[in-house]
């Protein structure tokens, strides 16, 4: 399997990942409104900051996590039973750790 493509994709949406959680972080960081209303409708906003921050967090460690089985030789082969990951599933979902049967079965 050539695994510099996945890598370059990795490393691109990594890229994007850092860049956007850097954004979020800056704007949680904001000094808050002292309109009690407008600082109702901040909260709401830095609650799906956060939460869009949590899943970024877990996204970037599903791809250094990636990365490092690119460079153990390991990418493409599933966690679970050790047989291969399906292309098409690759190029979906390129931090895929898991075959589409060991994902479906957890």
């Amino acid at each position: 399997m050539e695994t510099a493509i996945y890598k370059t994709r990795l490393l691109t949406r990594r890229d994007e990942l850092n860049a956007r959680l850097q954004t979020i972080e800056h704007d949680l960081d904001q000094k808050k409104d002292p309109d009690i209303e407008e600082r109702s409708v901040e909260s709401e906003g830095d609650e799906v900051m956060e939460s869009l921050g949590q899943s970024g967090l877990l996204e970037l460690k599903a791809i250094d996590a990636a990365l490092s089985r690119i460079e153990g030789g390991t990418f493409g082969i599933c966690a679970q039973c050790e047989e291969p990951i399906a292309e098409q599933r690759l190029e979906a979902i390129p931090m895929a750790a898991l075959c589409q049967k060991c994902a479906a079965a957890a």
